[in-house]
């Protein structure tokens, strides 16, 4: 398979299960959406399968770019280049894992417009891993940018009463910040004569340069992560947005945000990471204390979850700005597991939403004992949300502990506290929903899980548990690369201490 295109191949094979169900419009409508649902499965499947033959020829000790294609594309210095590496590797893995299960959460609930709905969802799953693969920054932003628009139509057509408002604040948001991130493109274009990615990485920006390139990328990583105070629009977002939709949101796109950060401000721009890193800390310390109170009043599932979201994510901006192995390694770590664990809470919160047809917490209680394989899923997700040893969410949170408290022991103290609200906030939805007296009545009649949402969910909490118990395969995977950028950001500084000192020699 060495000379196979594998990257181009898990790219652009959904959009191949797109043409597909596209073409098939002949037949009766329940034919068509039964056949558009079972093309779209197994396209799902089937990229999930190369992406996992791209992680059987990956080698982990290399920290360069692997499986590299190049060829030439919008004239001079802008190429069709991909590629990846122990970072992005994981990432496009994430994203081919959770489309399936998608495609698989919308099965019976999505019942209009389904051929539409799963080539949204197969448009959306190429611009996502495009963002992850593309080594070329035109080639990145296009697929950065892309994947709004099938976003746009799954919330503002298959989404809640108000998801005409949410998708428009969703897509203004997240649109405007782009705009900053395409002007710093067209000033690296023209000052080194190329968008390639690595060819940037060694260009030695000056340092006023830098900053105002490093707030341009910021504006745009920021918003997609999302960040305090620019996060306004994720519960909206995720209340309106139909179970999958969610799923995808949480799951993948707000990793788009600190995969700009790993693969473009540090690497690139050095000197100004450096120069920020005050703000970031307190940024994410605000982001994760603040919404974690904040989700704390919250009385909508779906609301409470997107809050915790953030605060999750504030962790992650905290471990990447500590340039130090743990820190990197802990984001990283941390932004796979949130990938994971919110995406099963999302489906937990869609499995009794499709029975009562209610997010609100008051509604429910008492669920136990009718749904007692359902409450034994909701509790492990739940405890690995809160953290809890042995579980994927654990492994993140102390790596990045570990990381900032090498670099700020008062920001490690303070995003600490964030353990602790995060406990309280998800046990208690835990407790109002799973236990109590069941008295509703529309519940004495619910029932637990059938066979397609416990296959649905099985391989999620493996993976939970496996990732808690034994991380090494994965933190082996982006190991060397995170060391390569660690390397990368101290020689940078290095240099310009020595230059400062060279110049200062000189005025004397």
């Amino acid at each position: 398979m060495d000379n196979w295109p594998l990257l181009s191949l898990v790219t652009f094979l959904p959009l191949v299960g797109a043409a597909f169900i596209f073409l098939g419009a002949s037949g009766e409508k329940q034919v068509r959406d039964r056949n558009a649902r079972s093309v779209a499965l197994l396209t799902s499947v089937l990229t999930f399968l190369i992406s996992l033959a791209v992680w059987a020829n990956f080698d982990p000790a290399n920290p360069g770019f692997q499986m590299v294609e190049r060829k030439n594309w919008l004239g001079e210095g802008i190429s069709y280049h991909m590629g990846v590496d122990g970072i992005s590797l994981l990432f496009v893995l994430l994203t081919t894992l959770l489309v399936p299960v998608c495609v698989l959460a919308s099965w019976t609930s999505i019942t209009e417009r389904v051929r539409e709905y799963m080539i949204a969802f197969l448009v959306l799953e190429t611009m996502m891993i495009g963002v992850f693969t593309a080594l070329d920054f035109v080639l990145f932003y296009l697929f950065f940018e892309g994947g709004l628009i099938p976003m746009f139509l799954i919330i503002g057509v298959w989404g809640g009463p108000r998801r005409i408002y949410s998708t428009f604040k969703f897509f203004l948001y997240t649109l405007l910040g782009s705009v900053l991130l395409l002007l710093a493109i067209i000033y690296m274009y023209f000052e080194v004569g190329t968008t390639d990615i690595p060819t940037l990485m060694a260009h030695d920006f000056d340092f006023d340069v830098q900053r105002w390139l490093w707030l341009a990328m910021f504006a745009s990583f920021a918003v997609k992560m999302p960040m305090w105070p620019v996060h306004t629009w994720l519960p909206d977002a995720h209340v309106e947005a139909p179970t999958a939709g969610s799923v995808i949101l949480a799951g993948v796109l707000l990793k788009m945000g600190g995969y700009g950060f790993l693969r473009f401000s540090l690497p690139m721009l050095p000197l100004a990471s450096e120069y920020f890193v005050p703000l970031i800390f307190a940024l994410s310390v605000v982001a994760v204390i603040y919404t974690s109170l904040v989700a704390l009043m919250q009385e909508d599932m779906k609301k409470l979850i997107a809050y915790s979201s953030v605060a999750h994510m504030g962790f992650v901006t905290i471990g990447i700005f500590t340039f130090n192995t743990q820190g990197i390694e802990g984001g990283i770590f941390q932004m796979l597991s949130h990938g994971i664990v919110s995406a099963a809470l999302f489906l937990c919160v869609g499995v009794i939403y499709d029975r009562i047809h209610s997010r609100e917490i008051a509604s429910y209680g008492g669920l136990v004992e009718r749904m007692p394989i359902y409450a034994f899923t909701f509790m492990v997700f739940t405890l690995a949300s809160v953290g809890l040893p042995g579980t994927s969410g654990f492994v993140g949170e102390i790596l990045v502990l570990v990381g900032v408290f090498q670099v700020d022991t008062w920001t490690a103290a303070l995003a600490a506290t964030g353990l602790f609200l995060g406990a309280a906030y998800m046990l208690w939805l835990y407790r109002r929903v799973i236990f109590g007296k069941l008295v509703k009545d529309d519940l004495k009649q619910i029932v637990d899980m059938n066979r397609r949402e416990i296959a649905l969910f099985a391989p999620l909490v493996a993976l939970t548990i496996f990732m808690g118990v034994y991380p090494a395969p994965f933190l082996d995977v982006m190991h060397a690369s995170v060391d390569r950028l660690i390397d990368q950001y101290q020689a940078a500084i290095q240099a310009a201490a020595a230059s400062a000192e060279a110049a200062q020699l000189a005025a004397k």
